[in-house]
């Protein structure tokens, strides 16, 4: 533990961030594997979930918890399932 008055609020912020940006993450994978899921039974459904998820990856990259190309390549990659799915349906 830090002695200094600065460092130990230092830490207490960190940890609170730390805790922030790993709820937003742990969102993030949540609404993957939901809009995975969603795919695979209800295509209709799985509009509303890939909005969505890309409105909880829009909002980690506003926050600089996950960058934009990053966010860019998932939502990439989620349109694609969902416009494979929508063609074999």
């Amino acid at each position: 533990m830090p002695n200094i008055k600065s460092a130990m609020k230092r830490v207490r912020t960190s940890e609170r961030d730390r805790r922030r940006n790993q709820a937003t993450k742990s969102a993030i994978q949540s609404g993957r594997k939901h809009l995975v899921k969603t795919i695979a039974a209800d295509v209709a459904a799985a509009e509303s979930a890939f909005r969505s998820y890309c409105s909880v990856l829009d909002k980690a990259v506003k926050r600089g918890i996950v960058a934009r190309n990053t966010a860019n390549r998932r939502k990439q990659r989620m349109a694609r399932k969902l416009n494979g799915a929508r063609q074999t349906a």
